[in-house]
């Protein structure tokens, strides 16, 4: 039996309830690599499964790469668990060596192409929302590496809609990475790390826009360790009429634009 912490319990439950996350009637497919997030969203989905006033389902999904990776673990975790589970093979590994150009990046060729079978999945099976094991630290994160390398303001939100009609939601946006890798830690769970990233057996360059944001932010919570607090409020309090727009019609069109994210 797990052990999930009553801070991320409490969490959880109060993210669902101020964006309504999950309601009544929902089918959840979630995306679950292995790893320490992934696994600590599935007990939290099968932990607020039992608490809320309604109901709803969810079943776990893992996308393979086709690299030979032995994962039949993940699936003996969720049976014992009571936790719905699917294994999705496919020639995502394969297809890279085509598609990826030398010391070209590969992590956002990687994340399309699963979420894309994610998605499909989802469609195909009549799920009506993708949940994703993001957390706070993801969304500072992408929040900087936008700001810093791409020109843009942007983050992850709790809730969006996709082009195809689906809902993906981020249960765990406000939970902190520690907490995530305490759970898996405290509860001794054998979990998928950077060693499964199938980039590193390509003659490809390792991303560093994510690690050098990840130390900055680091640092920064040293000097001032409600840094997290005070972002997290920020991003609830955006002054849109401070920033370079010539007219309302274009805040407008960014806004719409921004929930596509």
């Amino acid at each position: 039996m797990v052990e999930l912490s009553k801070k991320i319990s409490t969490i959880v439950g109060r993210t669902n309830a101020e964006y309504g996350l999950i309601k009544e009637g929902d089918r959840v497919l979630v995306g679950f690599s292995g790893g320490k997030d992934s696994l600590t969203l599935i007990h939290s989905l099968n932990r607020l499964k039992k608490v809320v006033p309604f109901n709803f389902e969810f079943k776990a999904v893992t996308v393979t790469y086709g690299m030979g990776e032995q994962i039949e673990f993940l699936s003996n975790h969720c049976k014992e668990h009571g936790i719905e589970h699917e294994i999705i093979d496919t020639q995502i590994f394969e297809l890279a060596g085509e598609k990826i150009r030398k010391n070209s990046s590969f992590c956002s060729f990687f994340s399309r192409m699963r979420r894309g079978y994610l998605y499909s999945t989802a469609q195909e099976q009549g799920y009506n929302k993708v949940a994703l094991g993001h957390h706070l630290d993801d969304a500072m994160e992408s929040f900087f590496m936008n700001f810093f390398y791409n020109g843009t303001m942007r983050s992850m939100p709790p809730i969006y809609k996709a082009e195809n009609g689906l809902e993906v939601i981020r249960p765990l946006i406000f939970c902190r990475e520690r907490q995530l890798r305490a759970f898996a830690n405290t509860n001794e769970i054998n979990v998928i790390g950077d060693e499964a990233c199938p980039g590193l057996r390509f003659d490809v360059k390792m991303p560093h826009a994510r690690a050098t944001t990840k130390e900055l932010l680091a640092k920064l919570e040293e000097e001032n360790p409600k840094i997290f607090v005070s972002m997290k409020a920020a991003f609830k309090n955006i002054q849109l009429s401070t920033f370079f727009y010539k007219d309302i019609k274009e805040i407008d069109a960014n806004i719409k634009e921004d929930d596509l994210v």
